[in-house]
């Protein structure tokens, strides 16, 4: 019964576009929060910046949540959305926000996007939503474009140790996440989910909360305003338009949308920080938008 309504919700004139505007809107505001993270992180640090975000996050979602009065998911449900909570909203965050403190912005960039190949594995597997061709040959092309730009911007090519570990341990966390929310969105919406998964994340985030409040308190008022800011729009916002647009795909091609983030990245910060991107990193972003498009189809 499940799948049958969530056909039908995705075959009503108007969905495809939709989520796939939903989708668009994901990337876009997860790319800003690269420069977000970068600024914000002058004066907070990793652990107490992810549970920042996620308090701003949460207060906003729970706001829409009770004004929707939002029915509460089925008990058999609160596992699935517990470990996406965990995995994506709590770990991920921390061990992202820490590694871009020991290796570059590249190199972690580089790494990080093995999460949708990882993502693509495991929905074919464990979602049984098979390996269709087109898919495997786009997270391919723009895998290799990821990894252009992680050359191009690398500071010294792939760094050894503790950032590179973290790197792979969110990819790991951020597969395990969207693979754990997939099912769960043919029975609870996308912003009872969002909303739950944020809490998770937010709960498992609170042994950061002394250094939290202590660095606020110190913080310059930009990078207050900047973790704010995360926790609206790259937090409550992306998240909520990523289940929405997750609800009408599969988890595969929904991961291979993210190859986007990198170029939008690079626009971004040439457009708003003034940085001139390296040649190879546009060619990089051409190979994520190709890819993105072949994986898609």
């Amino acid at each position: 019964m499940a799948s049958t309504v969530s056909v039908t919700a995705s075959a009503r004139p108007g969905v495809p576009v939709l989520a796939g505007a939903a989708a668009l809107v994901t990337v876009a505001a997860w790319a800003s929060a690269f420069i977000g993270i970068r600024a914000a992180g002058e004066d907070i640090s990793p652990g107490a910046l992810s549970l920042g975000r996620l308090l701003v996050g949460g207060l906003a979602l729970g706001a829409v949540v009770a004004v929707r009065r939002e029915p509460l998911p089925a008990r058999r449900d609160i596992p699935a959305i517990a470990a996406f909570g965990l995995l994506w909203f709590g770990i991920y965050s921390v061990a992202l926000h820490e590694a871009e403190r020991r290796i570059d912005a590249g190199t972690a960039a580089m790494l990080v996007n093995v999460g949708p190949i990882l993502i693509a594995l495991l929905a074919g597997v464990l979602l049984r939503e098979g390996f269709p061709r087109s898919l495997l040959a786009g997270s391919a092309v723009a895998f290799a474009g990821a990894v252009l730009i992680g050359l191009a911007t690398s500071d010294g090519g792939l760094a050894a140790g503790g950032g590179a570990a973290l790197c792979l341990l969110a990819a790991l966390a951020y597969a395990g996440g969207v693979v754990s929310q997939k099912p769960v969105l043919t029975r609870v919406s996308p912003l009872q989910v969002t909303f739950l998964g944020c809490a998770v994340g937010a709960l498992a985030c609170l042994p950061f909360a002394p250094t939290m409040v202590g660095e606020l308190g110190s913080a310059d008022g930009a990078s207050v305003r900047w973790m704010v800011y995360l926790g609206l729009v790259p937090t409550a916002l992306a998240f909520t338009t990523w289940a929405y647009a997750l609800s009408h795909t599969t988890a595969g091609r929904m991961g291979a949308t993210t190859y986007l983030v990198p170029p939008l990245a690079i626009l971004m910060g040439w457009l708003i920080l003034s940085e001139t991107p390296p040649v190879l990193a546009l060619a990089g972003g051409a190979l994520c938008l190709g890819g993105v498009v072949l994986a898609r189809r």
